[in-house]
């Protein structure tokens, strides 16, 4: 059976376990605090099992969160034109593991450097550390997620390189404490969230292929 919580949030809670016990007979509120913090780590990196729905045409969300953002934009790499974006805030209380929205193939990858303002501000997508994939379709058609750090974060983790295979919902990253997550997707999707509404990572239906 699969772990529900992602190795790397048992490795970090090892670690903090292990400091709490050195703390547990020198100062004892130290020690508590490193308890707290351990079983906050391993809270913060569940990672549940989801049920996928089935259908060629859905596009399900990258991420979990809010929804804070639907707009159209000019030019997006890879996709090389305009698409639509889809924009997820993912607090320190949502799962943080990212999941392809499509079945398709891994034909783009891009890291940037950035600052680390919070995730909720516009500017996070352009100027925030963030990691693009580009994946293709069957059909031809392209899509965009962008893992975005926040003002927590310091790492973001991608375990899919250009040229492997992703199934819809299939996981193939996260980002550390507090993120935003980008979808975009050919101007002709037909959006299926709204503003404010939460969504579930590889449940929820982002929109539709026409």
């Amino acid at each position: 059976m699969r772990c529900p919580i992602h190795k790397e949030g048992i490795k970090l809670a090892g670690i903090l376990f292990a400091i709490a016990l050195v703390f547990c007979k020198i100062e004892k509120w130290v020690s508590r605090l490193f308890l707290l913090a351990t079983a906050f780590t391993l809270y913060f990196f569940r990672d549940p099992e989801r049920e996928i729905p089935q259908g060629s045409n859905l596009i399900v969300s990258p991420a979990d969160g809010k929804i804070v953002g639907i707009d159209s934009v000019e030019h997006v790499p890879f996709i090389d034109g305009p698409a639509r974006r889809v924009t997820i805030f993912l607090s320190v209380f949502d799962v943080h593991i990212n999941r392809s929205p499509v079945k398709g193939k891994i034909a783009y990858r891009h890291y940037t450097p950035g600052k680390f303002l919070d995730a909720r501000n516009p500017k996070a997508s352009t100027e925030n550390e963030r990691n693009a994939i580009g994946i293709e379709c069957a059909d031809g058609k392209k899509f965009v997620v962008i893992q975005i750090a926040g003002l927590i974060a310091r790492r973001i983790l991608c375990w899919k390189n250009p040229g492997e295979y992703v199934n819809s919902g299939e996981r193939f990253g996260m980002i550390r404490f507090g993120s935003r997550t980008e979808i975009y997707m050919p101007l002709d999707t037909k959006i299926e969230v709204k503003l404010g509404q939460k969504v579930a990572g590889g449940t929820s239906i982002i929109g539709r292929n026409a």
